[in-house]
């Protein structure tokens, strides 16, 4: 099963980040190869916040759509998502935040499979260039929104 990691230092607060991260459904106007997010429920339960989301993503021939369970932990300054349906055998992904002096630090981690195993051997190929893509498209939305000069 494929994962991957990557840390990023960025100019601006964890809370605007976190902020960022939980807006799903502008997903798609930044986040490559995501045509659409929706957000069909949010429960805040004292530290934690729990969301259930579609994500749809595509390329070329590809589109699917995928139902995904996230826990935001305020203590823990961490994003859990786990697929709860769609296209994905498993899906899990994690994001840290931490305050570093003026800038904040996002380590994000993920592993997934798809159900078919085609498309999987596919993705598996394309999955580092992809993941570099992906941090890169919330750095630049991160500096876009919060670094305006």
């Amino acid at each position: 099963m494929p994962s991957a990691s990557i840390k990023r230092k960025i100019s601006c607060s964890k809370e605007n980040l976190i902020k960022m991260v939980l807006d799903i459904k502008k997903y798609p106007e930044f986040v490559p190869w995501c045509l659409g997010g929706k957000i069909y429920n949010i429960e805040h339960k004292g530290n934690i916040t729990e969301i259930i989301a579609d994500l749809t993503i595509g390329k070329s021939f590809f589109k699917e759509t995928y139902k995904s369970f996230v826990v935001y932990d305020k203590i823990l300054d961490s994003i859990t998502v786990t697929n709860i349906g769609g296209p994905l055998k498993h899906l899990k992904n994690k994001w840290f935040f931490k305050t570093l002096k003026n800038n904040s630090e996002i380590d994000f981690y993920i592993e997934f499979e798809l159900k078919n195993k085609i498309l999987n051997l596919i993705m598996i190929k394309a999955f580092d260039a992809g993941l570099k893509k992906i941090g890169d498209a919330f750095e630049k939305r991160a500096n876009d929104l919060f670094n305006k000069t």
